[in-house]
């Protein structure tokens, strides 16, 4: 299926959840909680259709085709 992805279209797997997605586009395992599965911070922010969705949804929030998503990572710096 395809998504819309910070502006720019991006083939996902049919079935795929905000959770892989972020794990594909960072490398990283992603738990059930939405935390990385090494301990690490992600620093990574997501929004659906224009409403942010909490960490601790992001394994049960599956994505649909045309689904508008954005995906913010924070950076340090000012």
């Amino acid at each position: 299926m395809n998504i819309r992805l910070n502006g720019t279209e991006q083939s996902v797997a049919d079935g795929a959840s905000v959770s892989t997605l972020v794990s594909q586009l960072t490398g990283r395992s992603i738990g059930p909680d939405g935390r990385a599965a090494d301990g690490r911070k992600l620093g990574v922010a997501v929004a659906r259709n224009a409403e942010v969705v909490p960490r601790s949804q992001w394994h049960a929030t599956a994505l649909a085709d045309g689904d508008d998503v954005e995906l913010v990572t924070a950076v340090q710096g000012g």
